[in-house]
């Protein structure tokens, strides 16, 4: 019997696992966004030790945060129980959507309708210190249509842990026209 489990392709006597192992089984993924602005208050939210340990309590055990040009710059760590990964940009944030379980974000137009196309439960932070602030226009509207939920910094943590994301509705894929046509009409535009 004990000579059958060292020749398992599943059993490996010298293996250990490793983190990139760990991150890619089984984790439960935030991805946080800010685009290519900074909205540092929204960083030092999602990284202070309170949200991480909520982030815990609701079963996710990887945060990816994409930074943008901020000056809060959390230090990226990985535990056993979880991981935080830190950086400012990438040519795409493809990859980083489609392994996210739940993506919060700005409410930059391309960053809402890049995660709404991957069919993802999305969160809109509303910077609160944008004067004019069309992006609240259009986190409110696409609420209101059932497609994401919306809050500030100081309402994103009892959001999360108080709403059902199964219950966001999918945005109709492949109309860029549509969403563009909304657009206008959020920010005055069209009539």
């Amino acid at each position: 019997m004990e000579d059958h489990m060292h020749k398992s392709k599943y059993f490996h006597q010298n293996s250990t696992p490793r983190i990139q192992d760990f991150r890619t089984c089984g984790m439960k993924c935030v991805f946080v966004t800010v685009g290519t602005t900074s909205f540092d208050d929204l960083i030092a939210c999602v990284s202070a030790h309170d949200s991480l340990q909520i982030f815990k309590s609701l079963g996710y055990n990887r945060l990816v945060l994409q930074i943008g040009r901020g000056k809060v710059v959390p230090e990226p760590f990985s535990t056993e129980s979880f991981t935080l990964d830190v950086y400012r940009y990438k040519d795409s944030l493809k990859e980083d959507l489609e392994k996210a379980d739940l993506v919060i974000s700005h409410a930059g137009a391309g960053s809402c309708l890049e995660t709404l196309e991957k069919r993802k439960p999305l969160v809109v932070v509303v910077n609160e210190k944008l004067m004019n602030n069309h992006q609240l226009e259009l986190a409110k509207q696409l609420h209101k249509d059932g497609h994401l939920f919306y809050c500030t910094c100081s309402t994103l943590l009892g959001l999360l842990q108080s709403v059902d994301l199964s219950t966001v509705k999918c945005f109709p894929p492949g109309q860029p026209e549509k969403f563009s046509a909304f657009l206008d009409k959020v920010v005055g535009l069209q009539k």
